[in-house]
């Protein structure tokens, strides 16, 4: 799961540290997003060391990104502790002039709130309807614990204590309906050599199939990720299997088949492969204008689950994806049927790439189709079509 920890300038911000902890140690991913008040407090490169991401609070540096929209739509959760008592107010109006007030505005991620102030703070009226206010918009806020405070002062408005922010957060997202379940998960772009520097490949980025493992990781499943192509992936809680061509995804997938309870199938396979691959550079200096290159088809690694499913009676259930250049809803609608009857599988996630779209985005717009004929349309972040789809499979 994304967590996104939001720490404001309060001398409560150390404890930071544990809950960074505790949520790593759980197989969660942590992205911090201080404050700059919250820097006087505690330093960026420990939140960096503790987060294994880097830290920047700054709204204004890496604008190409959006930055502010990604961390929002992106995170599955969002904790913000300590919160100060002008955060609260500040979040309750609305006021968004910083990342991490910019990222919650942005996000639909359940957010929980920790504050921690002195006890006259906690109690003052303007605090009190801040809280009321942000309670009624279904933000969680934990009342502070009663102790020692700041100097010689105790009373309420003291931050509670790590283990119970953490378990009071993840219990926002305890919906739990594949755990236990084996989920095998293709992602990325196969690619096939031509010699030993160029390649036939694909567009695909790997993020939907990306998304599902991480969904699927968030609701108790155990995961296998055979990532083609996609340098560097790591998912908390998940086991990840580089691959690179379409046979060597195909004996991966015939390897881990046995034991596995649902097959999704999210990579974009090529459809062929170089017959005779050059053991040397070609060059062009040698080959003139032209060059012609046989190609055979690789294996149908879908259509092979499938057909093995049904042979050695294995209870899988099979996902596919169909990337087609439709045009209109009613076209990929059309596409997506066929695709469905002709792969046999369970459910079908088609999408529409004219133009270059979805292909490296954060988002999808997404038709899903089941065999029993239930359609569903989701237009969104690639994980809110994860959320759809593994939906889906836990009603199967």
């Amino acid at each position: 799961m994304r967590v996104v920890l939001g720490i404001t300038g309060g001398i409560a911000a150390y404890k930071a540290t544990s809950i960074i902890r505790l949520l790593i140690e759980a197989g969660h991913e942590v992205k911090v997003v201080p404050t700059q008040n919250a820097l006087r407090f505690i330093g960026a490169t420990t939140l960096e060391a503790l987060s294994h991401n880097s830290v920047d609070p700054d709204l204004y540096t890496d604008v190409e990104s959006v930055k502010h929209v990604e961390l929002g739509q992106s995170a599955d959760l969002i904790i913000v502790a300590p919160a100060t008592a002008s955060f609260l107010a500040r979040y309750a109006a609305g006021i968004a002039d910083d990342l991490l007030g910019n990222v919650l505005l942005t996000s639909r991620a359940p957010v929980l709130v920790a504050p921690a102030m002195h006890t006259e703070m906690w109690t003052n009226a303007a605090t009190v309807a801040n809280v009321e206010t942000l309670r009624s918009r279904g933000i969680n806020v934990l009342n502070p614990d009663s102790g020692r405070l700041t100097g010689k002062d105790s009373g309420a408005g003291r931050l509670p204590e790590p283990e119970a922010i953490v378990e009071a957060a993840l219990a926002l997202t305890s919906v739990r309906d594949l755990s236990g379940k084996r989920i095998l998960v293709t992602a990325g772009g196969t690619r096939e050599a031509i010699d030993p520097v160029r390649f036939i490949g694909n567009h695909s980025s790997g993020k939907q199939g990306v998304a599902i493992a991480r969904e699927a990781v968030s609701r108790g499943a155990r995961v296998t990720v055979l990532a083609a192509n996609i340098e560097g992936l790591q998912i908390s809680g998940a086991t990840v299997i580089a691959t690179d061509t379409a046979i060597e995804m195909e004996r991966q997938v015939n390897h881990l088949l046995q034991g596995t309870d649902v097959f999704i199938s999210a990579a974009a396979v090529s459809d062929f492969r170089v017959a005779e691959v050059s053991a040397t550079k070609l060059k062009r200096s040698q080959l003139g204008d032209q060059i012609n290159l046989r190609l055979i088809a690789n294996p149908d690694i879908l259509a092979g689950v499938v057909s093995r499913v049904r042979e050695e009676g294995l209870d899988v259930r099979t996902v596919g994806f169909a990337a087609e250049t439709a045009g209109t809803q009613w076209a990929l609608a059309e596409l997506a049927k066929a695709k469905l009857g002709s792969k046999g599988c369970d459910v079908i996630v088609a999408n529409d790439v004219s133009g270059s779209a979805v292909f490296g985005s954060e988002h999808n717009d997404a038709l899903i189709i089941t065999k029993d004929g239930e359609q569903k349309r989701i237009a969104g972040t690639k994980t809110a079509v994860a959320s759809v789809v593994l939906d889906i499979l836990a009603e199967l």
